[in-house]
């Protein structure tokens, strides 16, 4: 026991220092990046930290892609992410991590959603970020009709194929440290459904201003974790 919470410290602190040192956090984002990752561990142990890890490096490293194209774009991320776009992108995963300690015996649907947030949050970042610099045509996913690039609700069908690699990648992750089941399949759809909603929020509300794009985040990972949940009392 004492050897694994020495390795979470030690991830930890590497984590907190390297994404501060290049700047992909502020420093409070860090700290709170921190706090979320034990939660995380409390809830789904070394497999969670390492699904919530890939997301956190697929993301940065999509962000880093043709940033120039994206900037003039506007549609680039300025600077270290804050603490409330972490918390946006994974305070439901700390949620679930939180209720396996109430609820212990609902440890395995928690598990699950925990691996549906981060699977929504992956397809979501890779989606919009490599999807505005290698989409081919650009299109308003309620009216379906041809829309700028870079704007809310606005979808290409290379963005959202890449979305759907994220959530297969999460869903490895998942299962390698789990179990190879159906659930794999599960965590793709959910989070493929949580990226949608994204964009759908994005393009009925967002882009009118009625809420802003950490509310965006918030809300696709809820999606997915609910989904998730419905699924696995349902099936």
């Amino acid at each position: 026991m004492w050897l694994s919470y020495g390795l979470l410290a030690l991830i930890l602190v590497a984590g907190v220092a390297y994404s501060i040192s290049a700047r992909k956090l502020t420093v409070i984002a860090a700290l709170t990046g921190a706090a979320v990752a034990i939660l995380v561990f409390a809830g789904a142990g070394f497999t969670g930290l390492a699904m919530m890890t890939t997301f956190f490096i697929l993301g940065s490293a999509a962000t880093s892609v043709q940033s120039k194209t994206k900037k003039d774009l506007n549609a680039d991320q300025k600077g270290g992410r804050t603490a409330e776009q972490v918390l946006a992108n994974a305070g439901t995963a700390a949620l679930c991590g939180i209720l396996t300690l109430v609820f212990p015996a609902q440890t395995q649907v928690l598990q699950l959603m925990i691996a549906a947030i981060f699977a929504s949050a992956t397809a979501d970042t890779l989606s919009s970020e490599l999807g505005t610099v290698y989409g081919k045509r650009f299109f308003n996913i309620i009216t379906l009709k041809p829309d700028l690039r870079g704007l809310d609700g606005v979808i290409s069908l290379e963005g959202t194929l890449i979305g759907v690699i994220g959530s297969v990648i999460i869903a490895v992750v998942y299962a390698i440290g789990m179990d190879w089941t159906t659930n794999l399949i599960w965590i793709i759809v959910a989070g493929t459904l949580g990226n949608l909603t994204d964009s759908v929020l994005g393009a009925v509300l967002e882009r009118k201003n009625l809420i802003n794009n950490d509310t965006v985040n918030f809300l696709n990972t809820l999606i997915a974790a609910l989904f998730m949940l419905l699924l696995y009392f349902v099936l």
